[in-house]
């Protein structure tokens, strides 16, 4: 099997996910582990499976095939977040290196999965050097741009860069703000969200000058997160195909902004499987299959 394009807006064929049921296990372990891994509060545990069978069928519904990560114990409650763990990229699979210290086996848990579907690997982060999913994003399917901050460091994008060699012409390195440190979840896919190959959401009060400068003068019209919705993860929305998107619901104005431009959004309740672990529906994807 191969991936196909290199797109965070083309047509979703087949998605990797982890179930909420299989990445919590059970509600003594969930309030075991949520406040060591920085949730703002603890997940409960019934409703979190209940929003996770939702946003599922409502993925099914768009015609996506899902293939599901299983229960794993060398795996936290972070690994329903599958985006982080790799890259997909033309030529298969990339393992990441996890910034997170108590994220690290998630990569090779998710290679075996790979290894069943048949996706190659095509490299991996090694050594001192660090990316998380959330920090890569594909700006055409031959620019790539990775943000650099607390969760994916120097050496690792020099790894990706090598990994990827002719698989881009470019690779953008974005520098991340401080924001609220490095314990907090803070990924370049938490201010920049593609929705189109014209059209991007960002939360532009955190967005690198030099960066923002550069999606305007690629022709990227840029939407703007409402200021009250970025905590609510208002800037995290996964495209489905162009200009159709999944967000989670409780951010009014930024959907508002998004269909006055012609996006077709559609919602989902994520309080248990979101919120909590500040990570939203692309944060709960690893598309695996794309295509125009």
């Amino acid at each position: 099997m191969m991936p196909g394009v290199q797109s965070e807006v083309a047509v979703v064929k087949l998605v990797l996910l982890k179930h909420a049921v299989d990445a919590f296990v059970s509600e003594r372990t969930v309030r075991r582990q949520w406040h060591d891994l920085g949730y703002t509060a603890c997940p409960d545990f019934t409703t979190a499976v209940e929003e996770y069978d939702r946003f599922v069928r409502q993925l099914a519904g768009f015609g996506v095939e899902i293939v599901f990560l299983p229960r794993d114990d060398r795996v936290d409650l972070d690994s329903i977040y599958v985006r982080d763990a790799s890259i997909v990229c033309a030529k298969g699979a990339i393992l990441c290196n996890m910034g997170k210290a108590g994220r690290r086996s998630e990569p090779q848990a998710q290679e075996c999965a790979f290894q069943r579907a048949g996706l190659p690997i095509l490299g991996r982060i090694v050594g001192d050097g660090t990316v998380e999913g959330g920090d890569v994003v594909w700006l055409d399917d031959r620019t790539v741009a990775v943000g650099r901050g607390y969760r994916t460091n120097d050496a690792g994008i020099e790894q990706l860069r090598h990994i990827l060699d002719d698989c881009v012409d470019e690779l953008i390195v974005v520098p991340l703000p401080h924001w609220r440190g490095p314990d907090d979840v803070f990924h370049l896919m938490s201010i920049l969200s593609p929705i189109d190959r014209d059209l991007a959401l960002v939360y532009s009060p955190l967005l690198p000058v030099p960066f923002r400068e550069q999606l305007l003068a690629r022709g990227v019209e840029l939407v703007e997160v409402a200021d009250q919705e970025f905590e609510t993860l208002g800037c995290n929305v996964l495209a489905v195909a162009p200009r159709r998107c999944i967000m989670l619901s409780g951010n009014p104005a930024t959907l508002a902004r998004l269909e006055r431009v012609g996006a077709e959004v559609h919602q989902f309740e994520g309080a248990e499987i979101c919120l909590r672990g500040s990570g939203g529906p692309t944060c709960l994807t690893r598309p695996i299959v794309r295509a125009w």
